[in-house]
């Protein structure tokens, strides 16, 4: 209905209700007519209100309506859009924070650029302490990460003496870390340390082993094989086991009803190879994984290796962990072993066991650890050293053989963080000087500093002092050469303080 038919409609109800009287004289029947006439417009005008009423109601409410759905809309786009926003955000923030977790094990948090180029000519001093700093959390992080894999190979010993308990494998032991990264230090980057585990290999029921020297190996590091013998298991202590005696029961008996000996499964003849141990345990390792705790959290790879199980573990958008597992046979009830594990310099046969003084060198510093003062600083020594002598014909072993002397010569006291570049200059002197006289003392040899900690054969104890220079001695030229770059290690030490290169 237009508003023009309702102007009309107004206006007509208004003359029919309030006519002009033209005269008194109006008939009663007249009168009726009329009024019956004004009853019916005003029922037809208020019909009509109430319809125009409800049409205009209908159209309000769907005004209303339309914008409240838009603004419903509105509020759902820029709803969605806030909880892109937020969810965008939060992926940052986690970004953020994992990128926060790996630069912690990468820099000091505590020490910006703008604080270590802090002044116009800083002293040396200053400088040493900054990188002293620098290298602690270096420690820290070969620290962590050790204990990360100590507890990996203490799960994979725990399910093989599950796998192998009636089996005549080695009896695997305890491991124990050995290295210069299990040690507290590494000359290495971050990313190429290969943290190395020793695992200490007993005879099973019903065998023994004997050592017998290798006569084509030479000291310091002499090779030996190890000898495996069955033993009697009919008597004694053996008295009541179900195991059949390898020596007194038929060979037909023994393959029924008991499992191979070890001179069957990973000997070569009469003798332990150290090649068929490393596969047997890597095989092992890949079966046995995925009930080891770690799994859930690394992937791992088996590594090529031909005397030892090498792996590579995986953590997302962290740095891989190196672990190398070696094995060894101790010597007696001493700390010296031979072990599975190859020189850079020779691969013997696989029956041949080279002896390794790693596990001593690993008790000799857990007792410097609990001698010396907190905040020690001979492991950022180690540290720093170790990358100044990258390049140079110069081993890791040579710098730690140097700081073992140094150990025993100077008080632990004087290693306080205070003496940092003291000891730093005292690392090289020693060297320098040891170049120069062409001697530096194996330190296990005839040393009668050893600390009472350390168990080593009686032999060691009585032997002449072993020259690791011995090649200075026989060739002028290498002489020559190490004494030249002995000369150029303070000024390299200098370019590391101030340049850290």
């Amino acid at each position: 209905m237009t508003f023009r038919t309702l102007f009309l409609i107004l206006l007509l109800k208004c003359i029919l209700e309030y006519p002009q009287i033209v005269s008194d004289g109006l008939d009663e029947e007249t009168y009726d007519r009329m009024q019956k006439r004004a009853n019916y417009l005003d029922h037809e005008m208020a019909t009509l209100l109430q319809e125009l009423e409800h049409g205009t109601l209908k159209q309000i409410v769907t005004a209303w309506a339309a914008l409240l759905w838009a603004a419903l809309l509105q509020w759902q786009f820029w709803a969605l859009a806030g909880v892109q926003v937020l969810f965008l955000g939060l992926c940052w923030k986690l970004r953020e924070r994992s990128h926060d977790e790996d630069s912690s094990d990468e820099e000091e948090s505590s020490y910006t650029e703008s604080e270590e180029s802090e002044g116009e000519d800083p002293s040396e001093r200053d400088l040493a302490k900054i990188y002293e700093r620098r290298i602690q959390w270096s420690v820290h992080r070969l620290a962590h990460r050790r204990q990360v894999v100590e507890e990996l190979v203490r799960d994979l010993l725990l399910v093989s003496r599950e796998r192998f308990l009636n089996s005549f494998f080695p009896v695997l032991q305890p491991a124990i870390g050995v290295g210069s990264a299990c040690e507290g230090w590494s000359p290495q980057e971050e990313k190429d340390v290969v943290y190395c585990v020793l695992v200490p290999l007993k005879p099973p029921r019903g065998h023994t082993f004997h050592l017998e020297l290798d006569t084509s190996g030479e000291m310091p590091q002499k090779g030996m094989c190890v000898c495996v013998e069955l033993v009697c298991t009919c008597t004694g202590e053996q008295l009541g086991s179900n195991k059949l005696c390898f020596l007194h029961h038929c060979k037909e008996e023994l393959t029924r009803n008991q499992k191979p000996s070890l001179l069957e499964t990973l000997c070569t003849g009469p003798y332990l190879d150290a090649q068929k141990i490393a596969l047997w345990f890597q095989k092992f390792v890949n079966s046995a994984w995925e009930e080891v705790l770690q799994s859930h959290h690394y992937s791992m790879k088996v590594l090529p290796s031909t005397r030892s199980c090498k792996l590579k573990l995986k953590k997302a958008r962290r740095k891989p962990l190196l672990v190398d597992i070696i094995f060894g046979v101790q010597q007696g009830d001493s700390d010296i072993f031979l072990s599975s594990q190859p020189t850079d310099a020779l691969v013997p046969p696989s029956t041949t066991w080279l002896e390794t003084y790693a596990v001593a060198e690993a008790m000799f510093f857990q007792h410097i650890s609990r001698q010396a003062p907190r905040h020690s600083c001979y492991l950022k020594c180690m540290q720093l050293c170790a990358r100044i002598l990258v390049g140079t014909g110069f081993s890791p072993y040579t710098l730690k053989t140097v700081v073992m002397h140094l150990l025993t010569l100077i008080p632990l006291a004087g290693w306080c963080r205070r003496d940092f570049l003291l000891r730093l200059d005292d690392v090289i002197q020693y060297l320098r000087c040891c170049v120069e006289e062409k001697r530096l003392n194996h330190f296990f040899f005839g040393n009668e500093d050893m600390p009472e900690e350390i168990s080593l054969p009686t032999d060691f104890q009585t032997a002449q002092p072993i020259n690791l220079f011995q090649n200075l001695v026989e060739d002028p030229d290498a002489h020559a050469k190490a004494l030249c770059e002995a000369n150029d290690l303070k000024d390299q030490l200098r370019k590391w303080l101030f340049y850290g290169i």
